[in-house]
């Protein structure tokens, strides 16, 4: 299985050979993360069949990516699959290690 690698600014902010991708997004196990590089948010958003999603501000090299990450705490049945995981955007590459 290929390993995957999420990056912003220089710095690894996951790594796993699991990964379950959901609408082009590469999703991580929460364990994956290195949690130094995570603060929670206030911002929350509701997806139809997925649920509502929480963020995470990420911050690496002195600098901050607000709400680059996100999950779903407790996803709908259709999205039962990513329970447990966090996605990037915002300028993160996901990419083969």
């Amino acid at each position: 299985m290929t390993i995957k690698r999420a990056e912003w600014n220089g710095t690894v902010l996951a790594e796993s050979d699991d990964i379950v991708t959901v609408e082009g997004n590469a999703y991580f196990p929460e364990s994956s993360l290195r949690r130094e590089h995570f603060a929670p948010s206030d911002t929350h958003t509701v997806c139809g069949w997925k649920g509502t999603a929480n963020y995470y501000t990420v911050t690496a090299g002195g600098k901050s990516n607000p709400d680059a990450a996100w999950f779903y705490p407790e996803p709908k049945d259709a999205a039962k699959q990513i329970r447990g995981r966090v996605a990037f955007w915002k300028g993160v590459t996901v990419r083969d290690a």
